[in-house]
């Protein structure tokens, strides 16, 4: 079933005001439901070759592996939906993909890059990140931060040494403590949501988080909801505005009708239409 006339999308990346080159990359499936944002990291520009590399595996799998999933189902074992096990091997996949370029290819050595990735299937959304890449939900009025920093900031605050406005300011608030591509093996946080009509979902680098506030973030989402090329034209323009000192990128996505997953023979006869 495609959801492009179910779930509204929309995305924007721009390389900032002061980086001579972006290393954010983005991607949007609207008919899979499907969005990923990754930020990289790495010398000689095997930044963006990272977080490119993430977002053409992650889609590439995910595509592959969701037209074999023709039933609303749940693995036994981890209680997980299918869907959701396989943005996992999508991922776990990326990691090693990148991993290997990095191992190769001496001018990627050391690359890496953050990851989001929202896959919306049955009435849900599956959430999956590594680094300090975030998603947001819009819910009425009211904006929830959905994933958590891997970040040493974070850990700081986690552990009561820093108060959420100090992290703002903090030094060291750009160390990742886990990344895409760095090592062998990748440990990612994962985790499912019920989606609900209105909701609006934002994707986002730490180029505009670390640049707007999360209340400029709310206000802009609510007053441009209706709209979300310009709510993504407007937030990356304000980040632009307070110095842009980073590759800004967002992804947005609001469910406008129910999605319900059809099961058995019915589905895959509408899935012929569809």
């Amino acid at each position: 079933m495609s959801l492009r006339d179910r779930i509204s999308m929309a995305g924007l990346t721009d390389t900032g005001q002061v980086r001579d080159h972006n290393e954010d990359c983005i991607g949007l499936r609207p008919e899979l439901g499907l969005l990923v944002l990754a930020d990289g990291m790495g010398g000689l520009k095997a930044g963006e070759v990272a977080s490119a590399m993430a977002v053409e595996v992650i889609t590439a799998e995910l595509e592959a592996e969701l037209k074999e999933i023709t039933a609303a189902s749940h693995d036994e074992a981890t209680g997980y939906a299918l869907e959701s096990l396989a943005v996992g091997r999508a991922i776990t996949k990326a990691n090693a993909s990148i991993y290997g370029v990095a191992q190769s290819q001496p001018q990627c050595a050391g690359m890496g890059t953050t990851l989001v990735v929202g896959l919306f299937y049955d009435n849900r959304l599956t959430v999956a990140h590594v680094g300090d890449s975030r998603m947001y939900r819009l819910r009425g009025n009211d904006l929830e931060q959905v994933t958590s920093d891997h970040s040493l900031v974070q850990e700081l605050v986690d552990r009561g040494f820093y108060t959420q406005d100090e992290a703002r300011s903090a030094a060291n608030k750009n160390i990742v403590t886990r990344a895409l591509g760095i090592g062998a093996d990748v440990n990612f946080d994962m985790q499912e949501e019920v989606a609900l009509v209105g909701d609006l979902y934002l994707l986002c680098s730490d180029g505009l988080n670390d640049m707007i506030d999360d209340e400029q973030i709310r206000t802009i989402l609510v007053e441009n909801r209706g709209n979300l090329e310009t709510a993504a034209q407007i937030l990356v323009e304000a980040a632009n505005a307070e110095g842009g000192r980073d590759n800004v990128s967002v992804l947005m996505a609001r469910v406008d009708k129910t999605f319900p997953v059809k099961t058995g023979w019915f589905r895959r006869l509408v899935s012929w239409f569809d």
